[in-house]
């Protein structure tokens, strides 16, 4: 371990610096040293000795309190048989730098490419490289490393590591001091083969994964979509949950309130279910504790259902089921604001008017699917209305989403567009109040192909964004008295034109402009 001493430190003595760089030691080690004898070496004998005085000075007697919770010993060793650690704060880094040179030296005389290069050297010169300290290198002004294949990747793992950047950037690095052949290829093998980036970036682009549809047949209750709702409040009866059925075909759905997620409430709900209606050829749900258990895998098997289990994390593949949480709670909340225990009394007439709403995707409610007919039930005037706003809730989710996709597409258009435009522009020139200039003639007819192409001089009255202006006649010519325009359709009113036309511009706007 090492650090750099704050500035206050930089003025202590010697031997607190001594006593200092031990007292950081057994703070990074404590965890590590607490409840064993250990040794303190050193070669600074003043801290031995004042250790053992009756009168030090307050820092000194801190550290030394600091160091009663150890049981260690300290032992004077000369700074002639400390030379090793003296290495770590004088040579070290030269000795790396010099040992990393050395290697390249080697793996260069056992490159078959760069010992061709250096063979050809010897006797003429060859490209930009040349040989330094005994080392190839390449390009004089930059004086790049030549790198040979055998460390290629550990070159490339070196620059990557100072900070885990991009192909990119680690690219940019390499490229300030060494020269491999092919770099970008290689840079990005080794970058995106970095376990601490794979680890710890999040993935950028595109999410990958297309959305794919569930096939279903074309009748009811073959596919089932199943779910818990909750914790709910505690109800009376200690209902916490709402188990909900979605026939995937209808749309069709069943509210079960149960005491917990348990594998038997469910179980229990779908045989109670089976008796009217039968079994589904599947249910589909997610990897809950009460689907995945034995209990339920037996259900299963017993009455001849395949199960599909959902992608941990990814919702979307029981859809159905999780757009129903959306409409369920929201309307039992409204239901039961005052008495919000009293929820499981409102949960079968709230099964009954959604199975009685026909969904966008059908056209045709849930009910008269199943069964043929149209339900028969008391006109319940709140309910069709919350039953409504939660319709029109996800008609504005699903219009705001199409908005946002446009707006970007858009967005992308006329980025592309301003690009490819952009290349056949090039940057407006810039006009001042009070500048004199000539404007385009924007109107053409019979008779005026052989007329000036631009009018003037006109006086800019009024300066815009975007390099557009406003004008007026100065003088009696051709023209409109006052109008906007743009600077791609303006010229500076300068000597090109005569000197006289300025002179005569710069009179009164009631002056005739004469040409001589």
């Amino acid at each position: 371990m090492s650090r750099k001493t704050k500035p206050v430190e930089e003025n202590y003595p010697a031997y607190e610096l001594e006593v200092l760089a031990i007292i950081e030691a057994l703070k990074k080690w404590r965890i590590y040293l607490l409840g064993i004898k250990f040794k303190i070496i050193t070669d600074c004998n003043a801290f031995t000795m004042t250790l053992r005085r009756n009168d030090i000075p307050p820092k000194i007697a801190r550290w030394a309190l600091f160091l009663q919770d150890f049981n260690y010993e300290i032992e004077h060793r000369a700074g002639t048989r400390m030379a090793h650690v003296d290495a770590l704060s004088r040579v070290y880094c030269l000795m790396l730098e010099d040992s990393l040179k050395y290697q390249l030296k080697q793996a260069q005389l056992k490159d078959e490419w760069t010992k061709a290069v250096r063979k050809i050297l010897e006797k003429d010169e060859f490209e930009d490289f040349y040989v330094k300290y005994d080392i190839l290198f390449k390009n004089p002004e930059k004086e790049l490393i030549v790198v040979p294949v055998l460390m290629e990747d550990e070159i490339i793992r070196m620059a990557h590591r100072q900070g885990h950047f991009s192909i990119r950037k680690t690219q940019d690095i390499l490229e300030k001091t060494f020269f491999i052949p092919q770099a970008n290829a290689k840079v990005g093998k080794i970058v995106r083969s970095c376990i601490e980036c794979i680890v710890n970036e999040s993935k950028s682009g595109k999410k990958e994964g297309f959305l794919n549809t569930i096939n279903k047949e074309d009748k009811p209750l073959g596919t089932y979509h199943i779910d818990h709702v909750g914790p709910l409040e505690t109800t009376g009866k200690s209902y916490n949950f709402i188990l909900v059925v979605v026939d995937a075909f209808s749309k069709f759905v069943w509210l079960y309130p149960t005491k917990n997620t348990g594998t038997e409430a469910v179980v229990e709900r779908l045989k109670k279910q089976a008796a009217i209606f039968g079994n589904p050829k599947r249910i589909i749900s997610d990897r809950g504790t009460a689907f995945t258990s034995n209990l339920f895998k037996e259900y299963c098997q017993e009455e001849k259902i395949q199960h599909l289990l959902i992608t941990t994390g990814v919702p979307r593949g029981n859809g159905q089921v999780e757009r129903m949480h959306k409409v369920v709670v929201p309307m039992l909340s409204k239901l039961c604001t005052e008495t919000p225990t009293n929820w499981y009394k409102h949960i079968d007439r709230v099964q009954q008017f959604i199975n009685n709403t026909p969904p966008r995707s059908t056209k045709q409610s849930p009910f008269k699917i199943l069964t043929g007919l149209d339900m028969r039930m008391a006109k319940m005037p709140e309910l069709q209305e919350l039953l409504d706003d939660e319709a029109v809730g996800e008609l504005n989710e699903d219009r705001e989403l199409v908005r946002k996709q446009a707006m970007e597409n858009i967005s992308q258009i006329q980025q592309e567009n301003r690009r490819s435009y952009n290349l056949r522009r090039r940057k407006e020139t810039g006009y001042e109040l009070n500048d004199l200039v000539a404007i385009k003639r924007t109107q053409f007819g019979s008779g005026l192909k052989l007329k000036p192409k631009f009018l003037g001089p006109y006086r800019i009255v009024k300066k815009f964004n975007h390099g557009r202006y406003e004008v007026e006649k100065v003088g009696d010519h051709e023209g409109p008295g006052k109008t906007s325009t743009v600077a791609e359709y303006m010229k500076r009113w300068t000597n090109s034109f005569g000197a006289n036309e300025i002179r005569t511009a710069e009179c009164s706007a009631g002056c005739r402009v004469t040409n001589n």
